[in-house]
């Protein structure tokens, strides 16, 4: 089969059943029949493969897994209820009482949270390293820490990190690299090609593209895989397979869906850069970014995220917002709809303020996900908003 993105993205498809349905249908059923208790005591002991349970498995939701595994060049995977479900049970089968995380500061609120208030309740260590200070990692590494995790392109941000010089610490340190890649998306970036072990989607964002479903996955390593499945069985963070099916045709327009998306959103950049109430703005392809040669050296192109500020602090990011006519006020991102968000007040409202100063989270910060609406529409709204 070809190689190239575009196709296996499209043809990697489960079995045909015995009506040669062009279209995969949808697999709503929640058990499977065996033919004999031979048959039932083969399959669950793992001596036979196929589907046992749709908590365990289901065929909607091994075709997305599969998909998502051909784009990334993993080994396995496993799909789960939302991006979050993914994080928590990724870091949950990893981690045992009395481990240690090295991560970057800058991560999505819902994930600060996990690191910062459940984990220590297990005896769990989480130490940050700020976006800007990647030279003092090392001496955070412990002889606990288990692994090195990051965002790249982070949440809210949109700040780069040099995925080579992560994996080389983790080699060094002989620790496990886990990546969360739901900004980029596997079409933009490819984590294992740098050396993570894991990576992490959301595929609520830019793989479903609709803001239709939620749901989550983790690709890698097989056997890490294994032992996710394995918690995950006893846990049921499952995918649906409606979901499931739902994303997998998604899939199927990812490349020319994100091609439009980046296109826009280079645009948005350029256009706020130049704008005197603007302060600053952060697309990892504008040459003013601090890591556009990484992010050119590892990305496609520079995803659908664009950050900045706005001037007047708090009186002049509330106006910004007011004034918004068309573009959505949402906290969600990666939709066929262009979406402002105010971090400070939704996605990062519960992260402490020493740690939202720290990343980069300012009262006037806004982040825009690039649509697919006609880019002169998106501007016109940004400009009128922006007075």
């Amino acid at each position: 089969m070809s190689k190239k993105f575009e196709t296996l993205a499209i043809r990697t498809q489960t079995e045909t059943t015995q009506f040669s349905e062009h279209s995969v249908p949808l697999y709503l059923t929640s058990g499977f029949v065996f033919d004999d208790a031979e048959e039932m005591r083969a399959s669950f002991a793992e001596e036979k493969q196929r589907d046992l349970y749709s908590r365990y498995s289901n065929p909607n939701v091994n075709e997305f897994v599969d998909k998502i595994c051909a784009m990334e060049g993993a080994e396995s995977g496993y799909a789960f209820a939302s991006g979050m479900a993914a994080v928590f049970s990724t870091f949950a089968t990893l981690l045992d009482a009395g481990d240690h995380v090295v991560s970057c500061s800058s991560v999505f609120g819902a994930t600060h949270g996990l690191f910062t208030k459940y984990f220590p309740k297990w005896n769990i260590e989480c130490s940050y390293f700020n976006i800007d200070e990647v030279e003092t990692i090392e001496n955070l590494i412990k002889p606990n820490t288990k692994f090195i995790y990051a965002e790249t392109p982070t949440n809210p941000g949109v700040d780069v990190l040099d995925l080579d010089f992560l994996s080389a610490i983790c080699k060094k340190h002989n620790i496990l690299l886990v990546i969360d890649n739901c900004f980029a998306t596997p079409y933009l970036q490819n984590p294992i090609k740098h050396g993570a072990d894991l990576v992490i989607h959301s595929a609520t964002k830019l793989i479903d593209g609709q803001g239709r479903v939620l749901g989550g996955v983790t690709v890698g390593k097989k056997e890490l895989i294994r032992e996710i499945y394995l918690f995950s069985r006893l846990t049921g963070p499952s995918m649906s397979p409606f979901n499931a099916w739902v994303l997998s045709k998604s899939l199927e327009t990812l490349a020319v869906r994100t091609e439009k998306h980046c296109e826009n959103a280079l645009k948005i950049a350029e256009y706020l850069e130049n704008h005197p109430k603007v302060k600053w703005v952060k697309y990892p392809f504008l040459k003013s970014h601090p890591k556009y040669d990484v992010a050119k050296k590892q990305m496609r192109l520079g995803g659908t995220i664009v950050a900045f500020e706005v001037e007047g602090g708090v009186a002049g990011g509330r106006a910004f917002f007011d004034n918004i006519k068309m573009c959505s006020l949402s906290a969600n991102l990666g939709d066929t709809r262009t979406i402002v968000t105010h971090p400070a007040s939704t996605t990062h409202a519960k992260v402490e303020p020493e740690v939202k100063a720290a990343v980069g989270i300012t009262d006037g910060s806004v982040r825009i996900s690039a649509g697919l609406e006609h880019i002169d529409d998106i501007i016109a709204d940004l400009k009128q908003a922006l007075g």
